[in-house]
């Protein structure tokens, strides 16, 4: 019987999914529903176990969300994925709408009037719950997660062990992190802060873990105290000796099912809560329990941010050997792509298995982007065996990929011209102009204080000249051997206004796309450096480039291009020669020769 059961509800259809969670909302008591694409952590990157708006809805990108009512529902996305959310949901049972351009409280407005809205206070934070808000709307926050109710085969929650990070990469000790954020504690006059993001406690704790494909975290939650001390509340069977001990008597690991009674223990005294970063059950159970919110940031999050020199010095060590794997391909890619005959799969599985044998390479940093034409221009497109497409002679072909080494990790993007035959000059003019966008952010100097969105509108400067745009940020905070998308910082007019300081990492990638035809887009990862200003009258900063991995001349106009946006192609190209040749084989190293010569 329950085999049977289970088969059954493994075949069920999109249409059967959403009627058996409407199904169960009845028995909850409420007529609508919410399913965010984050698990309990809020992170981006989630287990099998988390992919529940997937599961649903069958979109698979890596930010939405679905609301459920009884007669409509819809998911929302925001500018990187409005063509896939598209291809991959069934029109007749979801409304596609960009959360920009309506926001999910006013359609809740316009469709739930009088109606009681579940929610999971698991996979929400407060404020999350706040943006939802509409008159005449009622969230209920739901002891159970009914979508987990009618998702009978859910795979089970991710068991990989926590491993300690050597201090030799960590260039910190987690002694002294521990010490510096809990004296921040006590400066704030608070007794705990709640640790929901599990990116906090690996950087805090010094483990890394195997619970996510591209993301190398040990899931859990940890409570820091003002002394230092850290319970961690992870299924202890996934820390072994060698990581108790690493860990030491200040850290002690409790099962999950302890996290409410460790709670309960905090009453009356202030506990800080990032709201955005944590779980509105949290802030529901410390009140409950009589403690005191006090908001505030998470405290490792800024830290985590900035490199120490030892991160840096890895975060260069790691772009230099990720730097081969990429020469490789793009030699390979120079060679194969006008015969024809490549796919999106094998082109990502080939840089796959460039990547894989470079030293210290773990995993990718998070699925390639492997989009060939029209494909190039779903931003975040994910190929797989169904929509596998060929990559023709004479197109253009997104490649956007990164890896994951135990000193650091990459992201970089490159747009690609399959030849034999030369690009057009309509296509060379936009990757012109983007290119012209890339140097202009990553050439740029700016007082210390200005912060990601003061920024983002020089990259896209020379497209606004022609009247063109692209509907994602200019780039992102990136992590050090953790997740390749990492906050608090980023290039988007959407960001929060964070100043940007010595030893960040974000990424440097404008973009245009052409719905139907190709997508460019062109990413280095920058690292926040001192400006050597000797006339200056307060402290600069700017950026050191990263990725080394030369732009595909054929799809460069150089008369668009001013002798200063010249020069710095040329001295990049003759920096990537320098580095990247000694690394690889004689046919990379000459092919190298070509790619980098000076405009």
């Amino acid at each position: 019987m329950c085999n049977n059961a289970v088969t059954r509800i493994t075949a069920l259809s999109p249409t059967e999914r959403l009627a058996a969670l409407r199904a169960r909302l009845l028995e909850a008591g409420v007529q609508g529903f919410i399913v965010p694409r984050s698990d309990e952590h809020l992170g981006e990157y989630v287990p099998p176990a988390g992919e529940r708006l997937a599961w649903l809805t069958g979109f698979t990108g890596s930010a939405g969300m679905a609301i459920v009512l009884p007669d409509r529902a819809a998911v929302f996305t925001d500018g990187r994925y409005t063509l896939q959310v598209r291809d991959q949901t069934d029109p007749t049972l979801w409304e596609c709408r960009h959360i920009t351009e309506e926001p999910a409280s006013a359609w809740l407005k316009a469709h739930a009037q009088d109606l009681a809205i579940g929610y999971d206070p698991w996979l929400l934070s407060v404020p999350a719950v706040e943006r939802l808000a509409a008159p005449g709307v009622h969230f209920v926050a739901l002891a159970t997660n009914p979508l987990d109710a009618a998702w009978t085969d859910r795979p089970a929650a991710p068991m990989a062990a926590a491993v300690p990070h050597p201090l030799a990469y960590a260039g910190q000790s987690s002694a002294d992190k521990r010490a510096e954020a809990a004296a921040a504690l006590r400066e704030a006059g608070e007794a705990a802060v709640v640790l929901a993001d599990p990116h906090s406690a690996a950087w805090l704790l010094n483990i890394r873990g195997g619970d996510l494909d591209h993301t190398p975290l040990a899931l859990g939650f940890a409570v820091l105290h003002a002394d230092a001390r850290v319970e961690l509340f992870m299924a202890p069977e996934k820390v072994p000796a060698e990581t108790r001990m690493h860990l030491g008597n200040q850290v002690v690991v409790r099962p999950r099912e302890e996290l409410p009674r460790a709670l309960d223990a905090l009453r009356s005294q202030r506990v800080r809560i990032d709201a955005e970063t944590t779980p509105a059950w949290f802030t529901h159970w410390l009140r409950e329990a009589g403690a005191e919110i006090s908001p505030g940031e998470d405290p490792c999050r800024l830290p985590r941010a900035c490199k120490n020199p030892v991160e840096r010095d890895g975060a260069r060590a790691a772009h230099r050997r990720d730097a081969a794997a990429m020469a490789r391909f793009l030699c390979w890619f120079a060679t194969e792509a006008p015969k024809g005959g490549l796919t999106e799969i094998s082109a990502a599985a080939q840089l796959l298995a460039f990547r894989r044998q470079v030293p210290h390479f773990r995993a990718e940093s998070f699925p390639a982007i492997s989009g060939a034409g029209e494909h190039g221009a779903i931003v975040h497109y994910r190929v797989t065996p169904e929509t596998n497409r060929g990559i023709a002679p004479d197109e253009c072909y997104l490649i956007d990929s990164g890896a994951q080494f135990v000193d650091g990790t990459t992201d970089v993007t490159r747009t690609l011209w399959s030849g034999p035959g030369p690009a057009p000059a309509r296509l060379k003019d936009r990757v012109t102009r983007v290119l012209k966008g890339h140097i202009a952010l990553a050439t740029t100097r700016f007082p210390a204080g200005v912060a990601g969105p003061h920024l983002d509108a020089l990259a896209r400067r020379p497209l606004w000249d022609a009247g063109l745009d692209y509907d994602h940020g200019t780039g992102h905070g990136v992590g050090s051997f953790l997740s390749v998308h990492e906050g608090p910082v980023a290039f988007s007019r959407a960001a929060r206004i964070v100043p940007l300081r010595e030893g960040m990492i974000l990424s440097d990638e404008p973009g245009f796309y052409a719905a139907g035809e190709y997508g460019i887009r062109l990413e280095n990862l920058l690292l926040v450096v001192p400006a050597d200003l000797p006339q200056a009258t307060k402290p600069f900063l700017c950026f050191e480039t990263l990725t080394l991995a030369p732009f595909d001349r054929a799809l460069i106009e150089p008369t668009l291009l001013t002798a200063a946006e010249r020069d710095w192609l040329d001295t990049y190209h003759a920096r990537v020669l320098a580095e990247v040749a000694p690394q690889v084989d004689d046919v990379t190293a000459a092919w190298l020769n070509i790619a980098c010569a000076p405009l």
